[in-house]
């Protein structure tokens, strides 16, 4: 019970203190007008409140990645837990804001012109192709994991769910930002709140189960694996979401378009951030706790996360609490996967340079993106999985390296995203290298080596690259 506390208080101290620290070096200018005043159009660029915008900004980045991650993440044992705290405070979070802040102080734009900007044509030409890889596959996961829960909660037919899921996605991908997802959003974050707090105080109350059982400090560098999978780089990738996740990347300049001023930047984006980190401790803690340690939670789980998440809502919330803690954790993936479609119209619309005020223009660019989102769900789910969590952490490397690139060039303290960026680029090589499933297959101590060389080269690069220039400060700041 008390490290789980500390885990939380910590977080919610990060925003606090470090996330003041960021916003300072990034330098807010609270007169700046922002693109939902400048460049407002009725259906991507609103102006709306920084409640409605921070509530969004949360169901969007949170999908089912803080729930299923951390609750395979958590066969590591407390080490899970660390590393989201630690993740989300200093590489997570500050990903997220600059990834909303740049779009802001850039029109609105997307990470792949973002990246182009800052680090070169070959970078926005890489970030196309592979934010759109990422979306697709972001949408299809969150397809057929609420499809699959829907599935499990009323024994209807899985390709029902799918069905009704992707109708739902299209309308919310080609209306105006504010007429579903503005107003939905407030009755699914109410489920949210719901599942979050109601399952923690039902374990904490419970007689039959005991917050982290056992578990003393060391226990959070320890690898508590029953499988005897490594650490490292494994649990960086399984914990992506509720720690450092790329996806959030494609999903900040969506509200970047709606946020009324720049000083509400650190509460929508670095506080969302915040907020699904805590999000992903609750089910971290929930899964090692409910089954009275790790061992008992690999049995539990069987392979599957969603089993976890159906056992421990109805066994301590009983069968109608339960059912509305899994409404609320069906409701996580569905508020991603609607944006993560309308994020690759968008994106696909800067490319073209095609303007979206337009139906049929909307149309044109969400249709064939659904048409491959359905091929795909074809596929089975723990195969896209992997691939989306490679993916994800590759496209937050690109995003931190991006905003180092910016610091560097206005000559302010990069580190902050310097340090985080070069972290998850070893984690991203090493893995890609050991992996036997979608990498090379090699021995592990080679692997991290060559990620780590690489690493320094990619840093070298960059700050060669990235040199200040003073038109370019005058011109950008």
């Amino acid at each position: 019970m008390t490290w789980f506390i500390l885990c939380v208080a910590l977080l919610i101290g990060g925003y606090f203190i470090y996330g003041k620290f960021v916003e300072r070096i990034f330098g807010i200018k609270l007169g700046r007008q922002t693109p939902a005043h400048t460049q407002t159009d009725g259906v991507d660029y609103v102006p709306m409140s920084k409640g409605k915008v921070y509530l969004i900004q949360l169901l969007n980045i949170a999908g089912v990645g803080p729930i299923f991650g951390p609750i395979l993440g958590a066969l590591y044992g407390p080490a899970a837990m660390l590393w989201i705290v630690i993740g989300c405070i200093f590489a997570g979070a500050v990903h997220d804001y600059f990834s909303g802040m740049l779009s802001v102080r850039n029109g609105g734009q997307s990470v792949p012109n973002l990246a182009g900007k800052y680090l070169g044509k070959g970078a926005k030409h890489f970030m196309n192709v592979f934010a759109i890889i990422l979306l697709l596959l972001v949408g299809v996961v969150f397809i057929s994991a609420p499809a699959g829960l829907l599935s499990k909660l009323t024994g209807w037919d899985l390709s029902i769910f799918v069905g009704i899921i992707f109708v739902y996605y299209l309308i919310a991908t080609i209306v105006p930002v504010d007429k579903i997802i503005g107003r939905l959003y407030p009755f699914f974050g109410a489920l949210l709140v719901f599942m979050s707090v109601g399952l923690t105080l039902a374990l904490i109350m419970s007689s039959e189960h005991q917050m982290l059982p056992g578990y003393e400090i060391g226990h959070f560098f320890e690898n508590l694996n029953p499988n005897d999978m490594p650490l490292w780089p494994a649990l960086f990738i399984t914990i992506a979401c509720g720690a450092i996740s790329g996806f959030h990347a494609t999903q900040s300049p969506l509200m970047a378009r709606c946020i009324e001023n720049e000083q509400n930047g650190r509460f929508v984006f670095y506080g969302a951030m915040i907020g699904e980190g805590i999000i992903a401790l609750i089910w971290c803690a929930l899964a090692i706790s409910f089954f009275g340690g790790v061992e008992g939670l690999n049995a539990g789980m069987g392979g599957n996360p969603a089993n976890v998440v159906y056992e421990a809502s109805t066994g301590l919330l009983g069968a109608v609490g339960g059912f509305l803690a899994i409404l609320g954790v069906i409701v996580l993936p569905i508020t991603s996967g609607d944006t993560a479609f309308r994020s690759a119209r968008l994106i696909l619309s800067e490319f073209f340079k095609m303007p979206q005020t337009e139906l049929p223009k909307r149309l044109v660019l969400a249709l064939p993106l659904f048409a491959i989102g359905a091929v795909l769900t074809q596929v089975d789910f723990g195969v896209i999985w992997r691939y989306f969590g490679v993916a994800n952490q590759a496209t937050a490397v690109m995003m931190l390296w991006t905003a180092s690139a910016y610091l560097m060039r206005h000559e302010k303290f990069h580190w902050i995203c310097t340090v985080p960026a070069m972290f998850m680029t070893t984690v991203v090589i090493s893995f890609m290298l050991s992996s036997t499933t979608l990498g090379a297959g090699l021995p592990m101590t080679m692997s991290t080596i060559t990620g780590m060389i690489v690493t320094l080269a990619v840093t070298g690069l960059v700050m060669a690259k990235c040199q200040p220039s003073k038109t370019q400060i005058v011109e950008e700041s």
